[in-house]
């Protein structure tokens, strides 16, 4: 890029506004028909339509994900953007996280991206990243080496502050089973062992530990399996309990913890006890401080000012954070209502179909093209945004 970079910056501008209207035609679309978890077959499709009509280069069905794709520009030669896009909404709840934002204002940024700089330096990728909510499809991208080779990893996220970074934890799901023996309570007391009794005292412990752990963990359960009737003495008991830590490393403590815990009370009530993670882990979001301190200053122009999050504060987890540990991330918030408010809630659904969701999503959409036509065509970007990672890595960030 040439020492002054405003004449791309101004051609951003230019392409997204040009498709303003476009890119909320898709974000109502989506909107008005929201698919949840590896179920997105037409937000999908849309989208990937959406990109392959501005030349480029579109593989549905990546990671070997139906609702996922790629769309690829550029010369190859130079550093790889990726501009990611969520599309799974809530059961009942439909968008009330906004993703349909996410989506439209990644793909404006991609398109942006390609139509201001014509010939793309370097490798330009969107990439379609199903399931968020429940399953992880960037931790399955992830781990198809999807992301390999890429120098910065881009999205927003709408939500209820401006905030410059996302702190978000890491997560896994565990199920608790225990076996015992069945009898009947009056007839044969003694030859029962049960095996709720045993889960429940396994919630009293896990409630004591809570007390101590570290912030940014906490466990919450739920019973899943608690027996068939009450004149039987439940031979089989089981429980799901969701783990979150502040850093990966904290998570995994806290698993054996779980693990440990769950193996004393199957000692102390001659239960037996299987305890297995399931399903995709999420990691800790580690922020890119080069990345995001550009896209607050690119979104700074458009009148939205972005702040360091509240400490002790958390966001919940997401599987970025996977992405976010491979390879320099970026995970602003943008505020579409109110702190009094919540995502996850109707009234957030609403916003996300609301004038100011238009904003912030055509906002987001320009400062995260601005961002990576920054990596794209500015010397040593990429280059300080791996050395930022790799500090953040060696320090356990």
């Amino acid at each position: 890029m040439s020492e002054n970079p405003e004449p791309v910056y101004d051609r951003i501008r230019e392409e997204v506004a040009a498709r303003a209207d476009r890119l909320w035609d898709v974000s109502l679309a989506l909107h008005r028909a929201p698919e949840t978890a590896f179920e997105e077959r037409e937000a999908a499709a849309l989208l990937a339509g959406e990109l392959e009509r501005e030349g480029f280069q579109v593989e549905r069905g990546v990671a070997g994900l139906p609702t996922a794709f790629t769309g690829r520009a550029g010369s190859g030669a130079g550093p790889c953007v990726a501009l990611l896009m969520e599309y799974d909404a809530l059961p009942l709840l439909g968008h009330a996280c906004g993703h349909n934002l996410i989506a439209a204002g990644g793909l404006g940024a991609a398109l942006a991206v390609r139509g201001a700089l014509g010939e793309v330096p370097g490798s330009l990728l969107a990439v379609g990243t199903p399931a968020e909510e429940r399953g992880g499809g960037k931790a399955v991208e992830v781990e198809a080496g999807l992301f390999d080779g890429v120098d910065a990893a881009l999205m927003f996220h709408p939500g209820v502050y401006d905030w410059a970074w996302a702190p978000l934890t890491a997560s896994a799901r565990v199920r608790v089973a225990f076996h015992g023996r069945a009898a009947h309570p009056t007839g044969n007391p003694t030859e029962g062992i049960d095996a709720l009794g045993a889960l429940i005292q396994l919630f009293n412990t896990l409630g004591v530990l809570e007390r101590r752990l570290p912030a940014g963990s906490h466990v919450q359960g739920i019973i899943t399996d608690g027996g068939r009737a009450t004149n039987i003495v439940p031979e089989y008991a089981e429980g799901a309990f969701g783990l979150r830590g502040a850093t990966t490393a904290a998570l995994e403590d806290l698993v054996e913890e779980v693990r440990s815990c769950a193996r004393g009370v199957a000692s102390a009530t001659r239960t037996r006890v299987e305890v297995t993670v399931e399903g995709g882990r999420y990691e800790h979001f580690r922020d890119n401080d080069v990345l995001s301190g550009l896209f607050a200053h690119h979104l700074d122009r458009a009148g939205i000012r972005l702040s360091e999050p509240v400490p002790g504060v958390y966001l919940g987890s997401s599987d970025i954070g996977n992405v976010s540990t491979r390879v320099p991330a970026i995970h602003p918030f943008v505020a579409i209502m109110g702190s009094e408010g919540s995502d996850h809630t109707p009234e957030f659904a609403e916003a996300a179909a609301g004038p100011r969701g238009r904003r912030v999503m055509l906002a987001a959409a320009e400062a995260l093209a601005c961002t990576a036509a920054d990596v794209l065509l500015r010397a040593g970007v990429s280059e300080d945004a791996w050395a930022c990672l790799r500090q953040k890595a060696a320090a356990g960030l």
